[in-house]
């Protein structure tokens, strides 16, 4: 079984869940950060694992793009979709709703949050800015969701 990992990241958070989910997954796993621009033939792949942050309510457009311009081949693979967010309950659940088409949602096998960080010194200006004054948080704050990585690993892996 080969698997492939596309993922888009802002500050790294999601390129660090997504190799943490490859060294849990059995068979042969290609990682690929869709900000590198390379050609992708989802063909060579039996599963496919597409993730991205949460910025400001929406996942990256690297993302978005991906997942519209090979909707009709992804459908036909196994298929598992995750978020990097510091949101919980209901709002993670519309913003899951908001990234993924619904084809893709309802043919997933795993979809999930991995949580997030907030790493002051990997933010520009603007992004800490934001961060202070409407998320209320000031200084490095990891919240990765080791659980949730696991629980997705096992049903890919099923």
């Amino acid at each position: 079984m080969k698997t492939l990992i596309v993922y888009s990241t802002k500050y790294g958070c999601t390129e660090k869940c997504a190799k943490k989910l490859s060294e849990k997954l059995k068979g042969s796993i290609d990682l690929v950060n869709l900000k590198e621009g390379k050609k992708i033939d989802i063909s060579l792949y039996d599963k496919v694992i597409i993730g991205g942050s949460i910025y400001i309510g929406k996942i990256q457009n690297e993302v978005v793009n991906f997942c519209k311009d090979n909707l009709q081949k992804l459908i036909s693979k196994k298929i598992g979709l995750f978020v990097c967010s510091m949101r919980e309950g209901e709002s993670i659940e519309e913003q899951i709703r908001a990234s993924f088409p619904q084809e893709l949602r309802l043919n997933a096998v795993a979809i999930e949050n991995f949580g997030g960080e907030f790493i002051f010194n990997k933010m520009g200006f603007l992004d800490k800015l934001i961060t202070k004054k409407v998320v209320k948080i000031d200084k490095d704050t990891s919240n990765i969701l080791e659980d949730n990585i696991n629980n997705f690993a096992q049903l890919m892996n099923s």
